[in-house]
């Protein structure tokens, strides 16, 4: 039995220009300080990180290593999730995500989607860089807008936009493979990937690739209504990181799932910060336990109503409460009798 790995904090949500969240060191420091041991890395954030020259040179990844263990810090994961976004994006969205790709590729869609493309197999060579076995990232989407079945979707349109997504991602699973790291892909809403049964479509488009795995974050599912405790027992094969998130969700008589586009704060399923939230994260740790999770417990903080630094703070002190440290032994060790196959065969009255 593994005892998972953390208490990590993924940096995308604190990165600014202001310090300690301006630079790498100084972020670590402030993570440190605070009880973490690893740190997840947004990989599109040139204040913390050239994921280029990390694809290129081992020993720049070897210079972040050893700065980040200095403070006791380990990386998690990278991140590529606005580049993922990019790798599948339907038209109706082309103007809201262009400030995810490089100025000059906005308003180019072949170019930014080929771009999106080069950067997960650049992030592939960097994780292989700092020897990771896991890789956090987006799915992207080309059929989210026809989630709701109305006005009645053609047949075969469904089928369709998942085989284009698994011919986009093969190639990107491909080259993780040959790096030997999983893609992670966070089951969001947004994204054609939201849910066991859209994972489980992607996965027969690329052929149950081995690399395709899941990032599993509760709080996406609390807020579809769906079983995140189920959903460990259906999946824990395929599950190989994992973001500590909470939410709650409170419908009332005005507005329920859909949320009735309001912001945030006036939704019924809104993110919360850890212990929060209604999420049974004792039973989550639990079961990630069971079935031998083998990654880290990553923070990611997201609350509409919480300061993110006591986010962060608490957090840290949550995740470590709830890491299980799993036993290396039964309970009932102090009762074995010792017994061999003869003695078994005589109890069942074989001999």
């Amino acid at each position: 039995m593994k005892t998972l790995k953390g208490p990590g904090i993924f940096l995308a949500q604190y990165a600014g220009n202001s310090p300690p969240f301006n630079t790498l060191p100084d972020i670590a420091r402030w993570a440190a300080s605070l009880g973490f041991v690893g740190v997840q890395i947004p990989s599109n954030d040139r204040r913390l990180f050239d994921l280029e020259q990390a694809a290129a040179s081992k020993t720049y990844c070897d210079d972040i290593a050893g700065m980040l263990a200095e403070h006791g810090l380990a990386v998690t994961e990278l991140s590529t999730h606005l580049q993922g976004q990019l790798v599948a994006s339907h038209p109706a969205y082309d103007q809201l995500f262009d400030g995810f790709a490089p100025p000059a590729l906005r308003g180019n869609v072949q170019a930014r989607q080929a771009w999106a493309v080069e950067q997960l197999k650049l992030a592939a060579k960097a994780s292989r860089h700092f020897g990771l076995s896991a890789h956090a990232t987006f799915s992207g989407a080309l059929a989210w807008h026809l989630f709701y079945p109305w006005p009645q979707r053609p047949a075969g349109l469904i089928e369709e936009a998942f085989a284009e997504l698994g011919k986009r991602w093969r190639p990107i699973l491909d080259a993780f493979d040959e790096v030997g790291v999983d893609v992670c892909y966070e089951l969001h809403p947004g994204e054609d990937l939201h849910d066991g049964v859209t994972f489980e479509r992607f996965l027969d488009a690329v052929d149950h690739h081995p690399r395709a795995n899941i990032l599993y974050d509760p709080s996406h599912m609390i807020l579809q209504q769906l079983d995140y405790l189920q959903f460990i027992d259906i999946y824990h094969e395929r599950i190989r990181a994992f973001h500590v998130k909470d939410a709650e969700f409170r419908p009332n008589g005005r507005a329920g799932v859909y949320g009735g586009y309001q912001n945030w704060i006036d939704r019924p399923g809104r993110f919360r910060s850890l212990g929060d939230g209604q999420i049974d994260f004792h039973a989550v740790f639990s079961k990630l336990a069971q079935y031998d999770y083998p990654g880290w417990a990553v923070l990611e903080w997201e609350c509409c109503l919480k300061d993110s630094q006591q986010g962060a703070k608490e957090g840290a002190a949550f995740i470590r409460e709830h890491i299980i440290k799993v036993t290396d032994r039964a309970f009932d060790d102090f009762a074995a009798t010792g017994a061999d196959r003869t003695f078994n065969r005589q109890l069942l009255g074989l001999e």
